[in-house]
């Protein structure tokens, strides 16, 4: 237990978390760029967490325009081995209404602009995204959610588009045939990142407001997603400060093979690896080269 550090990434409407203690701000240097924002370092209950805004505090940057590269290698300096991350989503799915969290077990990229890998070129590795999420940190979410009394679903498809525009009403209708629970446009690539660095990586996705499909529902509109993102946001900080607890009681992730799934990834042969390749990749390569 030791070794397993929490980290938690705040999506829109959460830029900070206020009751951490012995906070520290740090500004990591990485080989990818800047993160969205300097990582806050502290303690809640003497357990160390770490937490990085993704947009940013006052919310810079769009979907499109954030460093996930950057945001998750420098978390992973930090030794974080498990993330939270919190989002806010539109429904697709009408049984999951406003101020519902949905505890995501899969997704569908249909982002086009985004880097989505560490391994692109000079070193190549092929993760498995089969099952993307953990399951015992979506079961360590349910739980904190049921003692919180704040409404959940176990498991969901989160659909995630280029934005920053919303969907058009054909588009929802289709990702709606697809049968996707919950649309929104920041876990991709974060998921497939987190992955290939090797964390493990569970997904709260927090209802803003039905997509446009919903006839009988007032058209998405920026009010209407900030009126209950401010609701979501209080009940996402109650979430982090309760589930860092319970979280540092232990946790088996014995038959989770994230923290090793490079072994049987990399595909590039050790002795062709480029070496600044290997360089800018040290953070993610350290234990496999360590093996």
């Amino acid at each position: 237990m030791k070794d397993q550090i929490l980290g938690f990434i705040g999506g829109s409407g959460i830029y900070d978390i206020e009751f951490i203690e012995n906070k520290k701000l740090i500004e990591i240097d990485s080989p990818f760029g800047k993160s969205s924002d300097k990582i806050i370092e502290g303690t809640i209950n003497n357990n160390k967490i770490y937490f990085l805004s993704r947009h940013g505090k006052g919310h810079k940057f769009s979907p499109s325009g954030i460093n996930y590269q950057a945001n998750i290698e420098s978390l992973k300096q930090c030794g974080v081995t498990d993330i939270f991350s919190l989002s806010a989503v539109g429904s697709l799915n009408q049984s999951l209404d406003p101020e519902t969290f949905v505890i995501i077990d899969q997704f569908i990229d249909r982002t086009f602009l985004r880097k989505k890998s560490f391994f692109n070129e000079g070193i190549i590795a092929h993760v498995p995204m089969s099952e993307p999420t953990s399951k015992e940190l979506m079961n360590l979410g349910k739980k904190i959610l049921d003692n919180l009394n704040i409404k959940n679903v176990y498991g969901g498809t989160y659909l995630v588009m280029e934005g920053p525009q919303f969907s058009s009403k054909a588009e929802s209708n289709l990702y709606r045939q697809w049968k996707c629970d919950v649309i929104g446009m920041t876990n991709m690539p974060e998921a497939k990142l987190c992955r290939e660095a090797e964390i493990r990586y569970c997904s709260i996705a927090t209802v803003t407001d039905y997509d446009c499909w919903y006839e009988s529902h007032k058209t998405v509109n920026i009010e209407m997603v900030i009126n209950t993102m401010k609701a979501n946001s209080k009940k996402s900080k109650e979430f982090i400060k309760n589930v860092s607890l319970e979280y540092y009681k232990g946790i088996n992730f014995s038959n989770d093979t994230t923290h090793n799934i490079l072994d049987n990834s990399i595909i590039t042969n050790q002795d062709y690896w480029d070496k600044e390749t290997e360089l800018k990749l040290n953070s993610i390569l350290r234990r496999y080269k360590n093996k």
